[in-house]
């Protein structure tokens, strides 16, 4: 007897494309006709998945999320008492998959987070669908013994969001560092917040 598997979803199949586009073109570049196109569907279908702009941004945020977590292995971070070096090695993983193996993904975030500035609706959706991300590692670094776990978090996503901007689509795109070298930044990092 063979076991029948399903592909992705229609609206994943949007979505998908959606990110493409974005990373790709920018946001002057997603419009439902487009994302039809790239998608490979039928005209209109776009706009029976997701009617507006809106509806449209906050499937693609919702995929990304779904996408980043598979990319970071959020389900593999280890317990926080496995301790600080163990921790190390899989945010340094996670990341430095992000830089390498999926740029677009990054870039398409990037264009995302921009226009969640100008849409306070969307914004609104953006920041909730990535608490999971913050709050997951608000967790591993109370669990690792840190004194001021908001600001150890902060300081943690903004070093991780600074790098992949850096290397993703600032001065250091060309050659992005190795996964020896996040790991030596983030332990250096860490060290100094579980100093204090």
């Amino acid at each position: 007897m063979s076991v029948r598997t399903t592909g992705p979803s229609r609206a994943d199949l949007v979505a998908d494309a959606a990110l493409s586009l974005l990373a790709e073109r920018g946001m002057r570049g997603l419009t439902h006709r487009a994302v039809d196109e790239a998608a490979g569907l039928p005209q209109g279908s776009t706009s029976n998945v997701a009617r507006t702009r809106q509806a449209l941004l906050e499937l693609a945020v919702r995929r990304l999320a779904d996408r980043e977590a598979r990319v970071l292995a959020l389900h593999e971070m280890p317990d926080p008492r496995a301790g600080a070096d163990a921790l190390l090695d899989a945010l340094a993983l996670a990341t430095h998959r992000a830089l390498t193996g999926h740029r677009a993904l990054t870039l398409a975030r990037y264009e995302l987070a921009l226009e969640a500035t100008r849409r306070p609706e969307l914004r609104a959706f953006f920041d909730a669908t990535g608490a999971r991300f913050r709050d997951l590692l608000a967790a591993l670094v109370t669990g690792l013994g840190s004194t001021d776990p908001d600001r150890h978090t902060l300081s943690l996503i903004a070093w991780a969001d600074g790098l992949m901007f850096s290397c993703v689509a600032g001065s250091f795109s060309a050659a992005p560092p190795s996964l020896e070298e996040v790991r030596a930044g983030l332990r250096e990092l860490l060290a100094g917040m579980l100093r204090e």
